[in-house]
């Protein structure tokens, strides 16, 4: 049961470098789900998403065509990534971009607090720098190119040749925080989820922690470092911090005090920003560090991550305009464990679709208004003596909300849905064995109608409550052919179950209709 406190959940903040793609959809419709959960179960609920604006990536790609990075970054937020959280349902509190004012000012203070208390000092680096990645690279971290990059080593994530750079910066003691940082994980079990990405995030720190270059002085995109404007703040520091400056840190105390610690939902190719150089730069502030870290998997297509430079890339429109946001919502938190690695393929999509949506969930809702306005006229019925069939309906309405709110706290995305389907398919069942359709026939097994039909039209009402998270434009309608008081997103979903029914019932139309899909 959930107890009001503040639930604050984050997605990264994305390059504005390209449009969006499904991976980036997936990360914003997860992050928003666990959102919907929560706020729909009495937490003092957030949700941030935004872009990364700044750095040598955003530069040059503004420079390619011919305008200033501030302009490309107006052009893609406003023409893209905007768009996108309409796209796919998002229901977002704030987006911040990195180019605001409230951020760029509150980098410079933390930055300050950090010089100030002798975390930062000069030195040089040499290394080799991924621009995709806006990361020097380890090692470890690079592979032998191949075609055009033959006999050149490559970046593992963006397959091109990284730079080999040699600057005068200004470094984070980071490694002081190691013995700190394994301390964490070994306190919090859960601080790194899931486990893989915990055993990564340990190895990685065992394995020795560097010192970390947080400024460059080879363009001047970025936020000025504020004791020397010749420099400005590494990307990566610059975009950590907007998990904090959003809500406050440094010019509303009593906000901070209230939003943070945040629950991170990332990729998992990101993974050592979030659970090793974040919280070690929080520490450094003596700030608290976030509640967690999630790393999700990567979407697959053929085979490869989702990728706009390997040609993989699918905009999400192209699979929302076929079937709809809550379709899209559905597939990829319903067919892929969340935490693990996913493949996608139209086939699936389709299947799942007319199988789980269509024929699944759609059909019941339709049936069941359907009946309850031939059968009784539109009045919702009233239950009579109960069969061991309709207690066990009942039951699995309760054990529903409670596995999925459980699955939830844990967040087992795919869980929670997968507690909710038990009582699609038990209400399916129950409708197959009960046939209301033919008591319907008999005057004599009135009663015994109105008791089927009664208890299918409870148990509709409690998946509208559930699954409404996920599926958003579909419960709200059917919530409004219930006749169930107020919206759906009202009502209390770590109490589903106890919905307040309505009194009469008004024609629904097609939740998920049917679609062609081209071979």
């Amino acid at each position: 049961m959930a107890d009001g406190s503040s639930f604050y959940i984050t997605t990264p903040i994305f390059y504005v470098n390209d449009v969006p793609h499904i991976g980036h959809a997936y990360t914003e419709v997860a992050a928003d789900v666990l959102a919907r959960w929560h706020r729909q179960a009495g937490d003092d609920t957030w949700m941030l998403t935004g872009t990364d604006e700044h750095g040598q990536k955003i530069l040059r790609t503004a420079t390619a065509n011919g305008v200033t990075p501030k302009e490309w970054a107006d052009k893609l937020v406003a023409e893209a990534w905007v768009p996108l959280l309409e796209t796919v349902g998002i229901a977002n509190d704030d987006f911040i971009r990195t180019t605001e004012e409230r951020h760029e000012r509150n980098v410079q203070k933390f930055l300050q607090k950090l010089y100030d208390d002798g975390h930062i000092y000069t030195g040089e680096y040499e290394g080799y720098y991924c621009v995709g990645c806006e990361e020097y690279k380890q090692p470890s971290d690079l592979v032998a190119g191949t075609g055009e990059y033959e006999g050149q080593q490559v970046c593992a994530i963006h397959s091109k040749p990284v730079e080999l750079l040699h600057e005068k910066n200004y470094f984070f003691r980071m490694s002081a925080f190691a013995d700190k940082l394994l301390a964490l994980y070994e306190e919090r079990p859960d601080f790194v989820q899931p486990e893989s990405a915990r055993n990564e995030a340990v190895s990685f720190v065992k394995s020795g922690l560097a010192d970390l270059s947080i400024s460059r002085s080879t363009f001047d995109w970025g936020v000025k470092v504020p004791w020397d404007e010749s420099h400005v703040v590494y990307v990566w520091f610059d975009a950590l911090l907007n998990y904090i400056t959003a809500v406050g840190y440094g010019q509303d105390d009593e906000e901070f005090a209230r939003r943070w610690p945040a629950q991170h939902v990332i990729g998992k190719d990101i993974l050592r920003f979030h659970a090793v150089i974040w919280p070690a730069m929080l520490m450094a502030a003596g700030l608290e560090v976030p509640k967690g870290v999630f790393g999700h998997g990567w979407l697959l297509v053929g085979g490869e991550k989702m990728s706009k430079s390997k040609l993989t890339g699918i905009a999400p429109e192209q699979i929302t305009e076929t079937f709809g946001s809550d379709a899209f919502r559905y597939y990829f938190l319903r067919a892929i464990a969340f935490g693990q690695d996913g493949s996608f393929s139209w086939e699936d999509l389709a299947a799942r679709y007319q199988a789980e949506l269509a024929n699944g969930f759609g059909n019941l809702a339709s049936r069941v208004v359907a009946m309850i306005n031939r059968y009784c006229e539109g009045a919702v019925p009233t239950a009579g003596t109960l069969t061991a069939a309709d207690i066990e309906i009942a039951a699995i309405e309760r054990r529903a909300t409670d596995a999925s709110w459980e699955a939830i706290d844990r967040l087992a995305i795919h869980e929670a849905i997968g507690a909710a389907w038990e009582l699609v398919d038990a209400l399916n069942g129950y409708l197959t064995i009960e046939e209301p359709w033919s008591l319907a026939k008999d005057p004599e097994q009135r009663d015994r109608l109105e008791t089927v039909l009664a208890t299918a039209y409870h148990g509709l009402g409690t998946l509208a409550v559930l699954l409404s998270p996920v599926l958003p434009v579909a419960t709200a309608k059917l919530w409004t052919a219930l006749g169930a008081p107020g919206t759906v997103q009202e009502q209390r979903i770590d109490r589903a179950h106890e919905w307040t029914t309505g009194t009469q019932v008004t024609p629904l139309e097609g939740l998920f209709p049917r679609v062609e899909v081209a071979e």
